[in-house]
């Protein structure tokens, strides 16, 4: 299988669970949810992704012909001599992670993580799973490490996920016109359901990718 990356990049985690940890941060190419063009979003399942993941025109981004040529790819952005932490992000990383390349990546030592919609099941060996469910969607990827919601989202209501098999479930406010309206919503939501973590996207106050 060949893997089609928009980006890759070092950088610092900001939002979630791991928050402030240094990262390799992959970006795959493409989502089973939106097509990603603006002429889509209206009648797309998620209409909120500020996220570009069309093509491989991206920093770091690229095709690659094997998972070996691809994981060679990922440690050269690692500066460190302690086990390199890789996010897997797009679009949606579950339509190309695939078990071949999870099998070279802990070959590596590579710590794995994906943020995933849920809406497709991992290879195994995954260390890290956050599913960030979307409205309308249905989950399929029921188990977990963190659960972090975008909020407000219509429809979609986070008690109604409280039952899945999550360690942690964060609330992260959704980064748009109304964010300041969004951001107290999600702070007042977390006051009344403390089982509910405030998740910031740092990155954009730092002003890092």
């Amino acid at each position: 299988m060949s893997y089609s990356i928009k980006e890759t990049y070092l950088t610092i985690q900001g939002e979630g669970a791991h928050t402030g940890k240094v990262a390799i941060f992959c970006r795959f190419t493409g989502c089973n949810l939106w097509s990603g063009l603006e002429k889509d979003r209206a009648n797309a399942e998620c209409r909120f992704c500020d996220t570009d993941f069309i093509g491989v025109d991206g920093l770091g981004g690229g095709k690659f012909n094997s998972p070996e040529k691809l994981t060679n790819h990922l440690l050269s952005f690692w500066q460190g001599k302690e086990k390199p932490f890789v996010v897997f992000t797009g679009g949606e990383p579950l339509l190309q992670l695939d078990e071949n390349l999870v099998k070279i990546l802990k070959k590596e030592n590579i710590e794995i993580a994906i943020e995933t919609n849920g809406t497709l099941l991992p290879p195994r060996d995954i260390d890290w799973i956050c599913v960030s469910p979307k409205a309308g969607t249905e989950i399929k990827l029921k188990s977990g490490n963190e659960l972090k919601i975008v909020y407000p989202q219509d429809g979609l209501d986070p008690g109604n996920y409280l039952n899945l098999d999550f360690n942690i479930f964060s609330l992260q406010p959704m980064y748009d016109t109304d964010y300041e309206i969004n951001l107290q919503e999600t702070m007042k939501y977390c006051r009344t359901h403390p089982e509910w973590h405030l998740s910031l996207q740092v990155h954009k106050y730092l002003n890092i990718p």
